[in-house]
This record gives structure tokens, C-alpha cells and sequence, in this order.
């Protein structure tokens, strides 16, 4: 086994880089071309793992093995062109100064409210998965001493116990950004799965801080004296900082978030203070990461946390720790494990290594009732490594603690244990399959004694208390309940853990209420309306749910949100709302993007509400129209106007569109290849037919025993007709109309007529009385049926995004 390289620098002077003349001509361009490197090759690893779904460490990991042996490194003229020795120096100073202010960005992103107040269910989970690696560790390190060949010449560590130690520990730890990230790159973040596993990792890596912060000084130094006073005064500086420093800062910086008086000078004295503790703990013999990690800990979270994150988190963690982490990936030389005769068994320690955490995890929730699928796979991502791990990985490397072939198989199994998570996971959930065929996941099919679910999806507190009003038109018994989840979308615009720690609970606990970020501050107001909401009604249960997510990829989270609370119905805003002026504004065209894409596969019936100001049931003669035209999503608007007509002060009025002539003619252009004309016109007449069923059931039901409810039909004879008769109905007014999306109907006027629509997602007669032009003043509800189809827009310019995984839209002949 080959000895590990060592650089040989002759300093004359530590400080000579502050002092020398030729900074500019010598030492910066070559710092600016390593730290160039470094990025753009991560950059370049992260989009070739990107389809895997592999964690953004593994890419920088990549950059420095890619410099080893067997690779570049074998090739030492462009080894030290790219890494000069005299570029060595600086390049280890400031990954190190990457290193702390990651460990700060990591401070700041912790919740400690989460972590103090966790549940039974996820503290267990994270203590086991602590406590059994503590356990086997040190059985698993004495197992690989005597598996060891030592014929090479390489001999293993003198002081076992310092080894045995940081062993241990890297054992123990769990990586909460990497975790975080994983589960929002495979939407799951927001399952059960994901909940379980997202609170567990953030208590198991709080405890790995401390576990570090108590027993890496054991570690470090020979002398035990010098370990246990180390120990003992870093414990009185935290307890210093938490409870004489952190009132003092958070009274300060609350006032000037307040005053809105934080500028770049002032944003100077936070990183001083950051370099201050980091220090500290590096004197008193810890690591200075620890002193970084608290002093984002103690400082206050919300608008500041999220102001200090924005400003620096690309030159932090873009910059600064790529070069740390190559540095790591440049000592993963995984290559020797081949070099000694006793490969299998080394192998067979590496997976065990992989294995103890994962069965620490089944063993503790094989008590809270979790399935053996889920319980593996909550074992497998909570053996997702991060940062912490790999910097205990650098200290063994740089004290000498660890031998080179201890630290091999020990950071080559943290890369095992990192690399498969995702594509395991990704195997066993698949979660972008399309979600199967269930008759109860639409309005239709469900009984009228059965629990509605709904889905609310708002941004703000606005749109909350528009949809609310909507949902509170149902008839809701004690025989036939309402269950409202009500989804805050928020968008995903920096690091997926601090988004996603700052939103896994109430913001009111918080200190300051002033220090709240504008996310915060619309998810306090909506979780507040929600909660008055449920609280007003025994039949209705409410819970709100904060997804944060790209907005690209946020539909998916929807869907899996949908499916795993089985929803019947979705609910999603317009992306149009109502001005001063009393005409729909465009709020975001980005919504407008998500509705489309919520609608081309979503699990259960979708409903878009522009809402016009829908007001509350409260008053009087509450009146909903419902034009009825034909088709799926036509007989699921009729069932949702017919859930609704039971409740009392809600006239129903039901308008049907009878074509003839020109506007009958069928459409045969839409249908799949599959399908001839022949199939398209029978087709066609079998939607007829089911239309006729199911009209003439809510005749005969509800209109002759409901006086509140009435029926009328309209002829339409051409394409012209349509826009005259909806003006024609509008003259005499409602509060709201419910309509079909339009999916199904095969007909020529309504396909021609769909291509000149503003916004196609409403369908033809949504998208003409949500237009400003139609002058209505009613708030509009265009509903979209499970089990037919999704929305296919292949004729308009707007076309909906191409899911991931490259599938095409599902059509189910309809019964």
C-alpha cells in the first residue's frame, strides 16, 4: 500500500503573502484559477449526477478524487499546474476559512425549537441511530485490525483508543443539508417518509455537534488533563453564548431588522463575531468549527438569518467550500483498498460499516408501527453523511489519528453510505410514476356519506381566505365530513435546509416578530385562517403543510402531496387576481406554469378558482350556475355543484349547452393514433350517452325534490352562438360558476375556439367568463375530472412542461 503524499514547503515568513510586493502578479491569479477550477469542475459533476439525484457534496468530493491516482494524478506535470506548491499554502487557508463559515451557515439554519420540542417518535429514531453505530463502532474497528494484512509495511494506529474514538463518531453522524436536499430533489420531502426522516436528521445532527464538541478534543490531544479542560471550557463558552451572548445579540439585531437599518458595514461586525467564536474554540483546544456552528445557532433566525443567507451563501458555500471538500475527495484514495490481499474481508467490514446505522433505525422503528419498506428507508437516509463527517475525517487525516488504511476504508465507506442512498430510494418509491387508476379520487365516484379531502393550494393569505370561502359552500354533515389540507407553496430560492427548517413549524416561536421573513410572516396569516376555519365547523378538520420547492418541479410535490392524503380534490388559485380597479391582474405568470403542469397528471380531480372576491355564505340566496356542456370533466363540475346545493342559502341553477349543427360536429384530430375515426365518433356517442345517464339522475334527484335547484337548456347551433348566450346567462347575475375543464367533449367549435383562448387551462367557457372582456363580476371554478386524462395541449403555443421521467399523458376510456 502506498505511503500518503506530503507536500514540502519552506516558509520563511507564515506571513509573507500580507507582506510581499507581488500579490497581485503571483499569488492571486494562481488562488483565482485553483478556486475557477474547483467550481467549474463541481458544476460539471453536479449536472452529470443530477439524473441520480446525488447530493451537491459528492460533486466537489468528485473534483479532488479526480485528482488522485490513478487518475490526473498519475500525470505530475498537470497536477502541478492546476495545485503549484506554492499555491498550496493559500488554497489550505481558505478552504478552511470555507470550512467555518459552512459550519456557520449550518448554525444558522437549525431549528432548535424543532429540535427541543421533537416528538417522541422522531427523537427515538435519531437516539437509536445514534446509540447503535456508538455500540457496534468500536467491535467493527477491532474487527478491522486483525482483517488487516501488514505484510505491505503500512502499519495501523499505536493509540487504538484516539482511532477508536473518531471511528465512532463519524459513525454516529447524520448530515441534515445533504438529507434535506436529497428528499426535495426526489419529492419526498413532504410524505411521511420524508417528515420522519427530515426531523430525525435534524436532531441526530444537533447531537453529532455535541458528541463532537465532547469527545473530539479526547481525540486530538495525548495529554488526557489538556482533553478534559478543553472539553469542559468549550461547554462553559456555549453555555455563555446561549444564555448571556444570544439575549444581548438577538435584543440588538432585532431592533436595527426592525428599523431595517442592517447595511454592508454592519453585516461586517456579524462575520467578525463569527471569527471571534471561531477562534475561541480553537484556542480552548476543540475545533473552530464548533465556535462557527454556535454562533449561527445563537443568532436569531427569519428575516435576518435569511438576509445574511442570501448575501453570502453563493461566496460561502459556492466558493469557499468546494476547496475544502476537493481538498477531502484529494485523500479518498480508494484505489489502495486493492492492494492488499485481504480485499474481501475489507469489503466486508466497508458494508457493515453501511449497515449498523440502517439497522439501528429498523430496529427503533420497528416499535412506532412503520412498515419494513419504510423503516429501511428511513435507515438508509438517515446514513446520509455531510459535512461534519468529513470534517472529522480531516482531522484523523491531518493529526495522524487514523493510518492510512484505517482512514480509507472509513471514508470509503461515509462515500458508499452517500452515493447509494438516492438511487436506492429513487428505486423503491419511484416517485414520479404515474399514480394508479383510484375511482375514489374523484368527486363522482365518491359516496355522499364519505369523508371529502381537498387540497387547498394558496401562496398567500389571500388566496387562503378566497378558497376557503369556496370550500365553505360544500355541505358539510356529520355524515359526510370535510378533511382540508391546506398547502403553502414556497418557493425554493436557496438552500433547501435553511428553507426547509425555517418552515417546519409556526413561526410565532420565534423571538421578534418583526425578524419574520415575508414567507413567514404569509404562512403565520395562513395558518391562522385555516385554523379560524376549522375551528368554526365540527365537521371539518384542517391542517396545514409548508412545501418548499422549486417552482419548477413543485407540481410533483403537489401530486405526491395529493396521493398521500388521498385526496379527492385539488384546489389551485388563478394566477390572475382581483385589482383595486375590480379587473384580474396577472399576481404571477410562474403559477400560471404550475396550474398547467398540476393539470396535465395530477391524482384526483382538480379544481382552478378565480376568485373574483366570492364573499362568505353568509348572505342570502347564495347563487352558483353551472353550465353543462358535456364530457368527464363537465359531469364531475355537476357533482361538485351537487355536494354544494345540499347546504342551506345556495340556489343552484343549472344551464346545458344542446349542440346541433356546426357545434356537434366531432372533432376527430384529438384522439391518439391508436384510435380511427370511426373509434373517435363511437367514442363520442358513448360520452353522450353518459352525459344523458348522469343528467338525468340529477334530475330526477335533486332538481324535483329541491326547489332551491333548477335546470334549463340552451340550443347552440355554431361556434358564434357560444360567447352570446354566456353574456346572455351572466346578465342575470350569480356569485359563482362552475364549469368544466373541457377535456373529453370531441368537438370541432370547442377545439377551434380553444386555440384563441388567453389562458387554455380554463377551458373555452372558463377562459371566457374569466376574461376582463366578458364583464362578469362572478368568481369561476373550472373543475377537471380524475381518470380521463390529464390536460393536452399539443395546438398551443403555451404547451404544458414535459414531465421528467418522459412519459406521455394517460386517456382512459371513460365507463
Amino acid at each position: 500500500m502506498a505511503a500518503p503524499a506530503c507536500y514540502t514547503i519552506n516558509l520563511v515568513n507564515p506571513n509573507r503573502i500580507w507582506q510581499t510586493d507581488n500579490v497581485l502578479k503571483k499569488e492571486l491569479p494562481i488562488l483565482a484559477f485553483q478556486v475557477g477550477f474547483v467550481v467549474l469542475i463541481s458544476r460539471l459533476f453536479f449536472f452529470i449526477y443530477r439524473p441520480l439525484h446525488l447530493p451537491r457534496i459528492l460533486s466537489q468530493l468528485s473534483v479532488g478524487f479526480l485528482l488522485t491516482p490513478p487518475l490526473i494524478g498519475n500525470y505530475t506535470e498537470v497536477f502541478t499546474f492546476i495545485f503549484p506548491l506554492t499555491g498550496v499554502f493559500n488554497v489550505e487557508i481558505l478552504s478552511h476559512i470555507g470550512i467555518i463559515y459552512y459550519a456557520f451557515l449550518s448554525g444558522l439554519e437549525m431549528n432548535l425549537n424543532v429540535v427541543l420540542h421533537v416528538k417522541k417518535k422522531a427523537g427515538s429514531i435519531a437516539i437509536a441511530g445514534i446509540v447503535f453505530p456508538m455500540v457496534m463502532g468500536p467491535l467493527l474497528y477491532n474487527l478491522h485490525r486483525r482483517t488487516y494484512n501488514k505484510g505491505d509495511g503500512v502499519e495501523l494506529e499505536e493509540n487504538a483508543v484516539r482511532a477508536n474514538v473518531l471511528w465512532t463518531l463519524v459513525l454516529t453522524v447524520t448530515g441534515f443539508p445533504v438529507i434535506a436536499h436529497s428528499l426535495s430533489e426526489l419529492k419526498l420531502l413532504y410524505t411521511g417518509l420524508g417528515e420522519a426522516a427530515l426531523t430525525a436528521s435534524m436532531v441526530s445532527d444537533t447531537y453529532a455537534w455535541v458528541l463532537f464538541t465532547l469527545f473530539v478534543p479526547i481525540s486530538i490531544n495525548r495529554d488526557g488533563t489538556r482533553a478534559i479542560y478543553s472539553v469542559l471550557s468549550t461547554i462553559i463558552f456555549v453555555f455563555i453564548c446561549i444564555f448571556i451572548v444570544r439575549p444581548i445579540i438577538v435584543k440588538v439585531i432585532d431592533r436595527k431588522t426592525e428599523r431595517d437599518e442592517w447595511d454592508d458595514s454592519n453585516l461586517l461586525y456579524v462575520v467578525m463575531g463569527l471569527l471571534v467564536c471561531s477562534s475561541i474554540t480553537d484556542i480552548l483546544g476543540t475545533q473552530a468549527v464548533v465556535g462557527a456552528f454556535v454562533y449561527g445557532l445563537i443568532l436569531p433566525h427569519g428575516k435576518f438569518a435569511d438576509k445574511v443567507v442570501s448575501i453570502s451563501d453563493d461566496f460561502g458555500s459556492g466558493f469557499l467550500a468546494p476547496l475544502f471538500f476537493s481538498g477531502t475527495g484529494m485523500r479518498l484514495m480508494v484505489a489502495t483498498l486493492f492492494y492488499q490481499d485481504n480485499v474481501f474481508l475489507t469489503f466486508i467490514v466497508i458494508i457493515l460499516l453501511c449497515s449498523i446505522k440502517v439497522l439501528g433505525t429498523i430496529f427503533a422503528a420497528f416499535f412506532f408501527g412503520m412498515r419494513t419498506r419504510d423503516s429501511f428507508a428511513l435507515g438508509l437516509i438517515l446514513n446520509t453523511k455531510g459535512a461534519i463527517a468529513l470534517i472529522m475525517l480531516n482531522i484523523a487525516w491531518d493529526r495522524t489519528i487514523l493510518s492510512v488504511p484505517s482512514y480509507v476504508v472509513l471514508s470509503s465507506s461515509v462515500l458508499l453510505m452517500t452515493i447509494v442512498v438516492s438511487p436506492i430510494i429513487d428505486a423503491i418509491y419511484k416517485p414520479r410514476k404515474r399514480f394508479e387508476q383510484n375511482k375514489l379520487k374523484t368527486i363522482q365516484k365518491l359516496r355522499n356519506d364519505a369523508e371529502l379531502r381537498i387540497l387547498a393550494c394558496v401562496y398567500n393569505t389571500r388566496q387562503a381566505t378566497g378558497i376557503l370561502s369556496l370550500i365553505e359552500l360544500f355541505n358539510v354533515t356529520r355524515l359526510s365530513p370535510l378533511h382540508v389540507f391546506g398547502l403553502h407553496l414556497v418557493e425554493l430560492t436557496r438552500s433547501a435546509a435553511a428553507l426547509v427548517a425555517a418552515h417546519m413549524e409556526k413561526p410565532s416561536g420565534e423571538p421578534g416578530a418583526q425578524n419574520l421573513t415575508q414567507s413567514q410572516v404569509e404562512q403565520e396569516g395562513i395558518n391562522s385562517t385555516f385554523e379560524s376555519f376549522g375551528e368554526s365547523y365540527d365537521a371539518i378538520r384542517v391542517r396545514t403543510l409548508n412545501v418548499v420547492s422549486a417552482f419548477e418541479t413543485i407540481h410533483e410535490d403537489i401530486y405526491n402531496s395529493a396521493n398521500e392524503k388521498c385526496t379527492s380534490l385539488i384546489i389551485i388559485p388563478f394566477h390572475k387576481q382581483l385589482s383595486s380597479e375590480g379587473a384580474l391582474k396577472t399576481a404571477s405568470v410562474v403559477y400560471r406554469d404550475i396550474n398547467m403542469n398540476v393539470l396535465q397528471s395530477a391524482p384526483c380531480s382538480v379544481g382552478i378558482f378565480v376568485d373574483r372576491d366570492i364573499g362568505s355564505i353568509s348572505k342570502l340566496n347564495f347563487c352558483i350556475r353551472l353550465i353543462f356542456v358535456g364530457g368527464p370533466d363537465d359531469r364531475e363540475a355537476i357533482a361538485v355543484a351537487w355536494r354544494m346545493a345540499g347546504h342551506p342559502g345556495i340556489n343552484l341553477s343549472v344551464v346545458r349547452m344542446l349542440l346541433f349543427d356546426d357545434a356537434a360536429a366531432v372533432d376527430t384530430s384529438i384522439q391518439v393514433e391508436s384510435q380511427s375515426i370511426l373509434s373517435a365518433v363511437m367514442d363520442n356517442e358513448k360520452q353522450k350517452e353518459l352525459d344523458d345517464e348522469y343528467m338525468n339522475s340529477f334530475r330526477l334527484t335533486a332538481v324535483n325534490n329541491d326547489d332551491s335547484i333548477t335546470y334549463s337548456e340552451i340550443d347552440v347551433h355554431s361556434g358564434e352562438d357560444i360567447p352570446k348566450i354566456l353574456n346572455e346567462i351572466d346578465s342575470y347575475g350569480c356569485d359563482l360558476y362552475i364549469v368544466g375543464q373541457g377535456n373529453g367533449r370531441n368537438s370541432r367549435v370547442f377545439s377551434d375556439m380553444l386555440e384563441w383562448c388567453d389562458c387554455s387551462e380554463l377551458g373555452v367557457i372558463g377562459d371566457i367568463l374569466g376574461s376582463n372582456n366578458s364583464g362578469s363580476r362572478s368568481s369561476v371554478l373550472v373543475v377537471q375530472q380524475y381518470g380521463y386524462g390529464g390536460m393536452v395541449l399539443g395546438k398551443q403555443s403555451n404547451n404544458v412542461t414535459t414531465n421528467d421521467d418522459g412519459s406521455k399523458t394517460l386517456v382512459v376510456k371513460s365507463e
